[in-house]
Parts: structure tokens; sequence; C-alpha cells
């Protein structure tokens, strides 16, 4: 059974949300504050928080940064009031998976938290898991979160690190730029975005330009290098 982590400290919305949550079949877990939160996470097993930014003692962005600094690898979605750009770039940069403004229609969250868990457990194999993918010269480790090319370490931010696992963790498929919105950035951008064009770009500029290849009138694909 999936455990999911609420910090949220607004009683309304966390009852709202452990009503539909346990009859979808997950467990819940509650964290009143910032601090709950991260030393619930850092001592326990779970497989996805649903993060507020507003928690008293310190701010969610803070203790995303601090979990992510920690080497916490599990799916993070930012449940919020705030709607400023900014704060939704910060907290997707920040190692966020997703991102929901309040309020929200639970249908619309229950399928953003399925879809973060299918990717978090296709690294799953017979019961073990597989904390590094490696195509040739390129190696990623999603526990460390390092990407070795040509055997040097090569830095990414978490939107590059999170569009290169895509690309790994499907070596011989063609992605559309639909499809690298849903699975990188998680919410909507406007179809006309040039945001992941920009993206392979700066994948490029790290590791070659031959690293991904563009499928004209399709998308992108890994190359085999």
């Amino acid at each position: 059974m999936n455990r999911i982590l609420i910090a949220e400290d607004e009683s309304r919305i966390v009852s709202f949300l452990e009503k539909g949550l346990k009859s979808n079949g997950f467990t819940t877990t509650v964290a009143k504050d910032a601090e709950e939160a991260i030393g619930l996470v850092l001592s326990n097993r779970f497989d996805l928080l649903l993060l507020d930014l507003g928690l008293p003692k310190k701010d969610g962005l803070e203790v995303l940064e601090q979990l992510r600094g920690q080497g916490a690898t599990l799916p993070i979605i930012i449940l919020t009031a705030r709607d400023d750009i900014n704060d939704k770039v910060s907290g997707l940069e920040g190692g966020a998976d997703d991102y929901v403004t309040k309020p929200f229609r639970f249908e619309e969250l229950l399928a953003r938290i399925r879809l973060r868990m299918r990717k978090s457990q296709a690294a799953s194999h017979n019961g073990k898991i597989t904390t590094q993918l490696q195509i040739n010269n390129l190696t990623l480790d999603l526990h460390t979160r390092k990407v070795i090319f040509n055997g040097q370490e090569i830095e990414l931010p978490a939107k590059e690190f999170c569009l290169l696992e895509t690309f790994m963790s499907h070596p011989e498929q063609v992605m559309t730029r639909e499809q690298l919105l849903d699975r990188v950035w998680g919410f909507d951008y406007d179809p006309g975005s040039n945001i992941v064009d920009v993206y392979i770009g700066y994948l490029r500029k790290k590791l070659g330009s031959k690293v991904i290849k563009t499928v004209r009138g399709v998308g992108y694909c890994l190359s085999q290098m």
C-alpha cells in the first residue's frame, strides 16, 4: 500500500485530502509544520510528499531544498495558494515534481499523484531499486543525482536532471514536446511555449550537441552516442 505524507497545517484541507486518499487505497500521515515534515521524510519511507508552501516554522521551499540536499528522492508535489509564476519556477527548479494551486479538484490531484508514483516506481525491477541509468558513456544516478559523462561529473539543475532522466528511461523512444512537458514539468504550459526546446539546448551545451537528436515533426530522442 502506497504511503503519502501530507505536510499541511490547515485542518480542513488535511481532512479533505485524507478522506480522498484513503478512499483510493492510500495510507496517509500528517505533518503540521516544516520541522515535523523533514523529520518524518528522513526517518521513514514514504512514496510521495504533498507539501504546502505556507507551513509554520519554515517556508515550504526551504523544506524542499533541505530534503533534496539530504538525498530525499521521493516524488514531491507542492500544494499552495500562491499562484505567482516565480514561486512555481522556484519550486520546480528546487526539485519539486509537480505544483498544484489551491483550490483544486481532487480528481486532478489524484491523477498527478498516480503519474508521479508510476514514474518513481518505473525504476523498480523484480523488487530491487535501480539507482543508476547508464547508456554507453553517460551515467545518471537517481539517488545521488549525479551525472557522469565521458568520465567527468556534470552538474545539472533539477529540471535538466529530470529531462535527462526521462530520455534515459526511454532510450529508444521518440518523445513529443507534450510528453516531455507532462513528465518533466507536470503542469500545463501554453502549447506554443518553447520551454522544452530551451532545456534541450541547455543539455546539449553540457553534454554535446549529438546527445539528444531532433526527430523532425515529432520531437526528440536520446542518441546512442
